[in-house]
């Protein structure tokens, strides 16, 4: 028996398949590691098939690479857009198949082979892949700097809504000018031109054997502007890779059917287009050396550490002159505009927000798609297609991604039980974990269970000042003739004690409202925005 077959057969088994259903996505890191530790997943070459409208492959721009090695350390630092990466580092996962939807765009379709590892220079973990989305967050480096690499196989292949796979099968008939350019017979053509340029090619056999696979686009094949090669990609080598693999990880994120870019709501047309030209990001010309690569990510590097001291010093003060300051570095020009605009529209503008928004606006907008029923019924569908002439996975992970904005919180209900319904006609019954569900209500159970505390205080308190005042008028009045001609009401030290007591709990009450109402909120909600 081979290394990897023996591994395979010490592999214990699950009974049912357990879904783990988070909210936010790096939260499903955790489940996975318990599935390593107790021997459900092997330790280290993990298939990874994430289906998302983000890639989530970027890295903690200054977290030790060792951190990884302190799983409890790590699960702190992550957050949605990094939880993969340090987790290809720590050598789980070398295998990660992104498969997206039509509008998400975020990274160039193909196969990319690079290596993850840890930066000599900066001790964090960086990657040789020069693709632009790891080129505008600056975590290229050359080879020869990292320690301890870790090789990658990342396969990017976009998923066709059902009704449009469903019509391109239609039209085999057609001839092949009129023919739709998604369409499987396209790719391979396209991968055999490319063979000589490729150390890889698209094994016809493997296309033909998955004719069926109509709902994945295969992926395109070498780009001059890369200095990775990169090779077309069929759903054959997928499943030839998944089948030989000890196992592998189904992860779904919700907004992969229906995506927002909450940013977008948060910011005028006007503002969200100053960001854009504040945080655009100059893609490299063809056929760069080295040196011109980390040139233009030392450039890169720099113009995001001006742009955040820029706003981390707006939050200490927005005055006029601390704006001109900032504004006279070159390429921070609009600085004004944008501070003008977002002053006259809030009294205290969340500057380190406007950054977070800013850092999504580098080559390509954040997807923002909100599908109608139609269109996630289609890649509902598409789902089912796909999932089907794969290998059943070792675990399922789910996220909802609905209190951030990203899946549209109107509709995350209902595309989670679609989910759910086709991974139980798939493979039958389920050991589901709505983790969220315990760990984080939704905001309105929240409010109204807050609320409920918040009334229940009152009451108390109100019973406190009645019982006071009531003290107040049987004891606290005296005659004229009691207290040297006065007429009216007279308190004595101890009432007037029971009064100052009164409104120092009334006062406490309005600061624990405050509070209870802070946390009823998201955080966006809760300041200017």
């Amino acid at each position: 028996m081979s290394e990897s077959g023996a591994q395979r057969a010490r592999l214990r088994r699950y009974p049912e398949l357990p879904v783990w259903v988070v909210e936010d996505h790096q939260e499903v890191l955790p489940f996975i590691y318990r599935a390593i530790g107790s021997k459900h997943l092997p330790a280290s070459n993990i298939s990874f098939v994430h289906f998302d409208s983000h890639p989530d492959l970027l890295i903690p721009v200054d977290m030790p690479a060792d951190t990884v090695f302190d799983k409890e350390t790590l699960f702190g630092e992550l957050s949605i857009e990094n939880w993969i990466m340090p987790a290809v580092y720590a050598g789980h996962f070398s295998h990660v198949v992104w498969l997206h939807p039509t509008w998400a765009q975020q990274i160039r379709e193909g196969r990319h082979h690079f290596l993850v590892g840890k930066d000599t220079s900066t001790t964090t973990i960086r990657v040789t892949s020069t693709d632009h989305y790891f080129l505008s967050d600056g975590l290229y480096v050359t080879e020869d700097l990292l320690e301890n690499p870790k090789p990658l196989q990342l396969d990017v292949i976009m998923v066709k809504p059902y009704k449009l796979c469903h019509s391109q099968g239609e039209n085999d008939a057609m001839s092949s000018a009129k023919k739709p350019k998604l369409a499987l017979e396209d790719s391979e053509n396209t991968a055999s031109a490319n063979d000589d340029s490729c150390s890889e090619g698209l094994g016809k056999d493997a296309v033909t054997q998955r004719r069926d696979h109509t709902c994945l686009r295969p992926s395109c094949s070498c780009s001059s502007e890369s200095q990775e090669c990169q090779t077309a990609v069929s759903t054959g080598e997928i499943l030839e890779i998944l089948e030989k693999r000890d196992a592998f990880v189904l992860d779904i994120d919700l907004d992969f059917f229906s995506v927002k870019n909450p940013f977008k709501e948060m910011f005028t047309q006007e503002e969200y287009k100053i960001l854009q030209e504040l945080y655009q990001f100059k893609k490299p010309g063809s056929n760069l050396t080295e040196e011109d690569l980390v040139d233009c990510v030392d450039n890169r590097i720099h113009q995001l550490e001006d742009l955040e001291a820029a706003f981390a010093d707006l939050c200490d003060g927005d005055d006029e002159e601390t704006v001109q300051k900032w504004a006279s570095n070159p390429g921070m020009e609009l600085l004004v505009p944008l501070v003008q605009s977002l002053k006259k529209r809030m009294e205290a503008p969340d500057y380190e927000m406007v950054h977070q928004a800013g850092l999504t606006c580098d080559y390509s907008e954040l997807p923002h798609h909100i599908s109608t029923e139609q269109e996630i019924e289609h890649l509902i569908q598409a789902l089912h297609t796909v999932l089907k002439n794969f290998p059943k996975p070792t675990l399922v992970t789910v996220a909802r991604s609905s209190l951030d904005d990203y899946c549209p919180s109107e509709q995350v209900e209902t595309i989670q039980e679609k989910v759910l319904s086709v991974l139980r006609s798939l493979y039958g019954t389920l050991d589901v974990h709505l983790v969220y569900s315990a760990a984080r209500p939704s905001p309105a159970s929240r409010s109204l269970k807050l609320t409920d505390q918040a009334s229940a205080l009152f009451r108390s308190l109100t019973t406190l000042v009645d019982v006071n005042h009531a003290k107040v008028k049987t004891r606290g009045v005296m005659t004229e003739t009691e207290h040297h001609g006065w007429s009216g009401p007279y308190i004595n030290k101890e009432h007037l004690l029971w009064l100052a007591f009164s409104i120092v709990a009334l006062g406490f009450y309005y600061q624990t409202l405050r509070l209870i109402f802070s946390r009823a909120c998201p955080p966006a909600a809760r300041g200017a925005f």
